[in-house]
């Protein structure tokens, strides 16, 4: 089964996601989110199967979450996924799919929980923050 990444380029921890997927052997199938949103039927799919509630799918540092209002509790969640359809900026990343599971890898490391080859070797994130030494040990 082929590795899926909503990804965002522009996004550190999308980056660094995507870096150890390749380190661990992949070439993953990638989805420019914000170019090519995902359908209604896939974004709940994802987030039903990452195990998080459509609140907690949302990325609530960007504009359009305060704009619209979309911090009262009283708004659906049928309703925050029309906003994440119509502004995909509001869709945390990023998500990914392997034969594992499906996870919004934030922090990215927690894409090693789903690879099918989860031993990368060592990792260092973007931001120098080590993920998995040298001596194969990973940090939390």
């Amino acid at each position: 089964m082929a590795i899926t990444i909503y990804h965002n380029p522009t996004c550190g921890t999308s980056r660094n996601t995507l870096a150890m997927i390749r380190q661990s052997g992949e070439e993953p199938d990638i989805i420019a989110y914000l170019d090519t949103p995902p359908s209604r039927e896939t974004l709940c799919d994802l987030i039903k199967r990452s195990g998080l509630s459509v609140r907690e799918a949302m990325r609530k540092k960007e504009p359009p979450y305060k704009e619209l209002g979309l911090e009262d509790p009283a708004i659906t969640d049928a309703a925050l996924i029309d906003a994440m359809l119509a502004h995909p900026v509001l869709i945390n990343r990023p998500f990914v799919v392997t034969e594992k599971g499906v996870r919004q890898c934030r922090p990215s490391e927690a894409v090693l929980d789903i690879l099918p080859n989860p031993d990368i070797g060592p990792f260092t994130k973007e931001d120098g923050e080590i993920v998995i030494d040298g001596n194969g040990r990973r940090h939390v």
